[in-house]
Parts: C-alpha cells; sequence; structure tokens
C-alpha cells in the first residue's frame, strides 16, 4: 500500500508514535488494511504525516509488539493474520510469572469466556495469571505496555557496554552484582528517596520475585510464620508457602496495616518477617502515613524483626502534594530488608532488581543467591549503569509519570461516572491501579463473569487475601497499565453496563392486571 489516510493531533498530550499506531490499528479492524498488506515504507509515511522517521519506527515496532503486523526484513512491515493470537498476561507486580495459556480456554471468536466454573480462573489469578485474547480490554494486568518501553535509549546503552567490554560483558558478575551499578544506586536512592546505603548493603537480583525468594530461602524454615498485609501480592505469599512457611494476614486500614491486629498476631505467632507495601499497596493502593511507619520500626524493635519491605511503584506519583516516605530511608535500627524492581518502572523483561539489606543478614543473602543462580546478567547490569550514569533513568520516570498520569485521569474520571451505581474508590494519587467497592449486594466474583463475556478482564478481591472468606466478595482491583485511553473508556462503559444488569438482577416490574 502506497499511503493511507491518517490526521494527527498535535497538540495532543498523546505521543505522535502511539496517534499514529493507535490509527493504524483502527484501520487494520475495521478491515480497510487487510492481512498480507503491506504498510507505507516509513519515510515516505515520515514525510506525509510531517514526523521524524523514529516516529513511524517506533509506531510500526508498537503494531509489531501487539501482534498486528509482522516485519519482514529488507522488505517492509505487513499486515499480520488476526485469528489465533492469544496472549498471557502476568496480573500481579511480577512479570516473571507470566506464561502461555492453551488455546483451549479461548473461544472460536478469539475472545476470553469465564470457565463454567470460574473458582478455576480464580484459582490461576491467585497463582498471577490470566489468559486473554488480542482484543480483550485488560484491566486485569499491572504489567506496563511494552509501546511505552525505552527501547532506543536502552540499545543505545547496551551497544556502548558491547563496544567498551565487548566480551567482559558477557562475563560473571560478583554474585552481589555489578560494583558501579551498586555505587550508581546508593547515589541515587540517598538523592531521591533519602535511603543511606552503601555498595556492599546491596544486592543485585534478577526481579523483585527472585528478591522475594532469596530472602525466603536465607531466613524462613519449615514452620516459620509470616505475617503480611491482607490484601496483599499474591506472589510474595507462593514464595513464602514454597519455604513451608505459615502465612498470617493482617487487616489494612486507610494508611496502612492495623497495628493493634498486627502486635497481637506478632505475640501469638512470633514471626520470622513482616511483609508490607508502603507506597501505593498492591491491591489496595494504599499508601502508609508517617506516623504509621515509624509504629511499625518501633514494633520490629520491639519484638526483634525483620521487615521486608517490597517497593515497586513509589516514585509513580501524579499529585506534587503528595508526600510518603520509605520505612527503609527511616530505618534507624537496621530492621528493614528493602526490595525494589525496575518492572514497573523501566522494561519487566530486564529482571533487574536490588535488595539493601541490614549488614547482619547481607552474607545470609549472598549465600542464597549465589546458589540461586551465580549471579544476574553482566550485559544487563552494567546497561543499568550507564543508563543512570548518562542521564536517561531521569528522563524516562519523567515521561512515565506523564503517560501514566493520563491513564490514571482518565480512569478516575471513569471511577466517578459509576458512583451514579453505588460504587466507590480509593484515590491513590499514583501507582498503577485502583481499588474499588462495589455496592452492597453485588459481587466481585459475578462482575468478573460478566464482564470477561464481554471481552473485559477485571480481578475480583478474593484473589488477593490470604485467608480466604467467602463473604469478602464486595472489592475489585483495576488497573489501567497495560490499557489506552480508548480502551479505559469502552471498558470501563462495560463494566458499567455490567453493573447496571448485576443491581438490576431479580428485580420485578409489579403491575396490575385484570382478572377475566
Amino acid at each position: 500500500m502506497n499511503s493511507i489516510s491518517i490526521e494527527l493531533d498535535k497538540s495532543s498530550t498523546i505521543p505522535m508514535y502511539l496517534q499514529v499506531a493507535n490509527k493504524i490499528e483502527a484501520l487494520i479492524k475495521s478491515n480497510t488494511l487487510k492481512i498480507a498488506d503491506k504498510l507505507p515504507p516509513i519515510r515516505k509515511l515520515a514525510n506525509e504525516l510531517e514526523v521524524n522517521n523514529v516516529t513511524i519506527v517506533n509506531a510500526y515496532k508498537q503494531l509489531e509488539i501487539n501482534g498486528y503486523v509482522n516485519a519482514i526484513k529488507g522488505s517492509g512491515y505487513y499486515v499480520a493474520e488476526q485469528d489465533n493470537i492469544y496472549m498471557s498476561y502476568d496480573i500481579s507486580s511480577s512479570p516473571s510469572n507470566s506464561r502461555c495459556i492453551n488455546s483451549e480456554n479461548l473461544d472460536s471468536h478469539n475472545t476470553y469466556v469465564a470457565s463454567p466454573n470460574y473458582q478455576e480462573d480464580f484459582k490461576l489469578m491467585s497463582n498471577g495469571q490470566i489468559a486473554m485474547s488480542s482484543t480483550t480490554i485488560n484491566f486485569a494486568s499491572a504489567t506496563p505496555d511494552p509501546g511505552i518501553f525505552p527501547f532506543e535509549a536502552f540499545k543505545s546503552a547496551l551497544n556502548e557496554v558491547l563496544d567498551r567490554d565487548k566480551g567482559y560483558a558477557f562475563g560473571y558478575q560478583e554474585s552481589n552484582g555489578y560494583e558501579p551499578l551498586r555505587s550508581s544506586l546508593c547515589d541515587y536512592f540517598l538523592q531521591e528517596y533519602g535511603i543511606n546505603a552503601t555498595p556492599d548493603s546491596i544486592q543485585i537480583v534478577s526481579g523483585a520475585q527472585q528478591g522475594i525468594d532469596i530472602i525466603g530461602k536465607a531466613l524462613l524454615s519449615p514452620g516459620d510464620y509470616v505475617i503480611t498485609e491482607n490484601p496483599t501480592y499474591t506472589g510474595a505469599v507462593a514464595v513464602f508457602k514454597s519455604r513451608g512457611a505459615n502465612i498470617i494476614g493482617v487487616p489494612m486500614e486507610a494508611d496502612g496495616i492495623n497495628l493493634k491486629l498486627l502486635e497481637a498476631n506478632i505475640k501469638i505467632y512470633k514471626p520470622k518477617l513482616i511483609y508490607v507495601m508502603t507506597q501505593f499497596q498492591n491491591p489496595t493502593t494504599t499508601s502508609y502515613s508517617e506516623e504509621k511507619l515509624n509504629q511499625l520500626l518501633a514494633l520490629a524493635d520491639k519484638y526483634d524483626l525483620y521487615l521486608v519491605e517490597d517497593d515497586s511503584l513509589s516514585g509513580l506519583s501524579y499529585d506534587s502534594s503528595f508526600k510518603s516516605k520509605t520505612l527503609k530511608s527511616m530505618d534507624s535500627k537496621n530492621r528493614v530488608i528493602y526490595i525494589k524492581s525496575f518492572s514497573k518502572l523501566l522494561m519487566p523483561g530486564l529482571r533487574i532488581g536490588f535488595i539493601i539489606s541490614p549488614d547482619a543478614i547481607k552474607d545470609e543473602l549472598l549465600a542464597a543467591k549465589h546458589t540461586t543462580d551465580i549471579s544476574s546478567s553482566g550485559l544487563i547490569q552494567r546497561a543499568l549503569q550507564l543508563y543512570f550514569k548518562n542521564g536517561y533513568w531521569e528522563k524516562h520516570l519523567k515521561y512515565m509519570i506523564e503517560m501514566y498520569k493520563i491513564k490514571y485521569d482518565a480512569m478516575k474520571s471513569e471511577l466517578k461516572k459509576l458512583k451514579i451505581y453505588g460504587i466507590d474508590f480509593i484515590d491513590p494519587k499514583g501507582g498503577l491501579n485502583f481499588w474499588v467497592t462495589l455496592p452492597k449486594g453485588v459481587s466481585a466474583s459475578e462482575l468478573y463473569v460478566q464482564c470477561s463475556k464481554k471481552d473485559v478482564l477485571i480481578v475480583p478481591c478474593n484473589v488477593f487475601y490470604v485467608n480466604k472468606d467467602k463473604n469478602i466478595d464486595n472489592t475489585l482491583r483495576l488497573s489501567y497499565a497495560a490499557t489506552n485511553l480508548e480502551e479505559i473508556q469502552v471498558g470501563m462503559s462495560i463494566i458499567a453496563d455490567c453493573l447496571s444488569m448485576l443491581i438490576n438482577k431479580g428485580k420485578r416490574t409489579s403491575y396490575i392486571s385484570p382478572l377475566i
């Protein structure tokens, strides 16, 4: 095809490459562009739209990632066959759990349909997985949209490392990680978060999920107790259980975990660890108050405990008035094991995260890491160090905040419209999710089933609870990370229709009829 008709809004806050990709996607879906049609050459379309070549390259890559086009080397980009394109998205905060779902779970119309026994679907979700088709509107996954990944800047860092270090880039690193990267992280986190760490206190790991696993491997024995927030991240629960630990969930309040119940459970169970997410908690989106952080640290010191602080989303704040600290920045008694991943802020597939540990246990964590996989990728560590050194990280984080805020504002606006149905929601002022409370009498599980029939995926709250309670079924988590603005508008409209149907379910219209 020599040309296609596309109009761009250069005053829009949506990046140009996404506008181009979305327009071409619409042409494919409407069958204006047919299977095997060739897209216009990059330079030609760039000239027609008066944008630079990189914009078109990024747009075509976005379409390729999403399965709408295929790239043929030396020839160009062609519209791909859309039937039988299926994807599996991780619904947790750790993309390392994702796996392909057999296509038998999807119907012949390429639409995900809840199984007749939807409890099986919830078991799948509890393991961090969800099946979906290429047309599904995905409010279940908190995994970022690949279209916004900074691949050009990171490619530049990778090339620089390869030119500079050659074969050494592929050698084993120290088990605790590439030292220049650990030094760069110390500088960054002192400046941005007030966390005073040394290179020796940092352990590079292959993502937050491995970090949690290494902590469990080093510190837990079968029969030990771990206390978590309730609800909480399913991936952490799975790790602790895999080590033979018993999990005790303590309810959340508006500013963090219920401290009275926490202390009562500490006295009863004498846990080895307390696992918390203090900023934009997953799934409730709660951020801890500074008062509660101080009280939590005091409890850890009083009962000689370690706190595991899983911090995947700090930095993604959309409100300049939002103020929240990490536990680690306030940790004067060395009670906090701090985990952070770059999955949500950079690219999940890099599989890079780190632990900042108290001196007393750093050797145990290092030994656990060494017996797990010796060391994380040296090439990726070296590239990430350059990414920080060359100032790419600050630019990228600013960009991510701008992109996510657009989606956050869009979903928040749609949620306000749903208040006429009696829903309520927490306004987190950051992160990637909303935590929604349904009106009395409406089941989140039933809403999941009805929405899935219309190709919209949500996550009912019972997936995230440590102690499964059949009476807890009135909340859900909605994520906007993997969606675009059109999908948010359409998907939320479908949720509204399903809500209305469930609210009116069983209601009958009474009228008087004559007896004849």
